[in-house]
């Protein structure tokens, strides 16, 4: 599928229904497409495009080491070492007060979805993608994490990610940050007292988990490549850094 460029893609490979779920935006951040697939699904939209910034939410490789490094070099007990096994963004994100899932030191012991995520960056690598940033490049990839972009995008911890009311929210958050998507206010004017009784709602104006967790770094992916004094990197370039969609994170979430 060829669409406009430039584009700015959002890839989940969590895992809905099929592998990987992936949200394309236009320079204008409007929601072009948004599809679930396989591997092949996602390299077929990426290979005819001319210039596009793909965010992946998920790691590009596994940790190495760095967190152990510096907690053994600050003398930490053996205690809190064993708990180190993740990458420094990890480790950087949980000093601001937002936990994300850890990132094993080797690739086998990482859970499927992780595995699916390297083998995509590999793919990325294979058709000539750069890591962000590569000034003036026009095919490049990054790492973003949706619950963390929408902790920082909403100031706190949002509503917890497969309720209806955390749909709700993070479809408001992204709407409020000027993506071209479906008002999720509609979901309210469509409601009646007759829908209700009968356990009828128009849960098609919301979109699912997946999907938002896509939209999401599709949209950290527009500011990264059209503003990126907007966005910001946490973590070391050696094993991924994980970019968010705020100018500077707060000190504690």
């Amino acid at each position: 599928m060829s669409l406009p460029s430039p584009l700015f893609i959002g890839i989940d490979p969590s895992g809905g229904r099929q592998p990987f779920v992936q949200a394309v935006l236009d320079e204008d951040a409007r929601l072009r497409s948004l599809a679930e697939g396989e591997l092949d699904d996602v390299l077929a939209l990426l290979g005819g495009q001319e210039t596009v910034t793909v965010a992946v939410c998920a790691p590009p490789r596994p940790n190495r080491g760095l967190v152990r490094k510096q907690m053994e070099k600050h003398g930490q007990t053996a205690v809190r070492l064993r708990g180190a096994d993740m990458r420094m963004a990890e480790y950087e994100l949980g000093q601001h007060g937002i936990g994300i899932s850890h990132t094993p030191g080797r690739e086998e012991m990482c859970p499927a979805w992780v595995q699916l995520g390297f083998e995509l960056y590999r793919k990325l690598a294979g058709m000539g993608f750069k890591p962000y940033p590569s000034k003036t490049f026009p095919l490049q990839f990054l790492e973003t994490h949706p619950q963390a972009a929408f902790c920082a995008l909403l100031g706190h911890s949002p509503l917890p990610r497969p309720t209806l009311e955390g749909r709700l929210q993070r479809q408001i958050i992204l709407y409020e940050n000027r993506m071209g998507i479906k008002d999720p206010m509609d979901f309210f004017e469509e409601i009646t007292r007759h829908r209700l009784l009968q356990g009828v709602l128009p849960l098609d104006l919301i979109y699912t988990s997946e999907q938002l967790d896509a939209m999401s770094a599709a949209f950290t992916a527009y500011l990264a490549a059209t503003r990126p004094q907007e966005v910001s990197l946490v973590g070391s370039a050696s094993e991924g850094r994980i970019v968010l969609p705020v100018r500077e994170l707060k000190e504690r979430y």
